[in-house]
């Protein structure tokens, strides 16, 4: 393969995170309804730590557990604002 082969490849990953991404934004979305109605807080930071801690072990090496961490953060940032602004 050359380089606009592994270029082609990457764009289609890409695409597929994004396809995830947006479903898990979904699930998120719903769990905001569940736990607005529950009277619940949309943070739980025991979840949160139980999330990075299930990324990192399942995580296969090639990405640095604090890049994945940094990631991961991120991504629980961006769900919990989400579940905040839909309620």
């Amino acid at each position: 393969m050359d380089l606009s082969d592994w270029r082609t490849r990457i764009d289609n990953i890409d695409h597929q995170l994004i396809d995830l991404l947006n479903e898990r934004m979904h699930c998120a979305q719903e769990i905001g309804r569940i736990k607005k109605a529950a009277g619940k807080p949309i943070r739980d930071f025991e979840r949160e730590r139980d999330v990075i801690a299930k990324t990192k072990a399942y995580n296969q090496g090639l990405i640095k557990d604090e890049n994945l961490e940094t990631l991961y953060w991120l991504l629980i940032e961006v769900t919990t604002n989400f579940e905040s602004e839909e309620g």
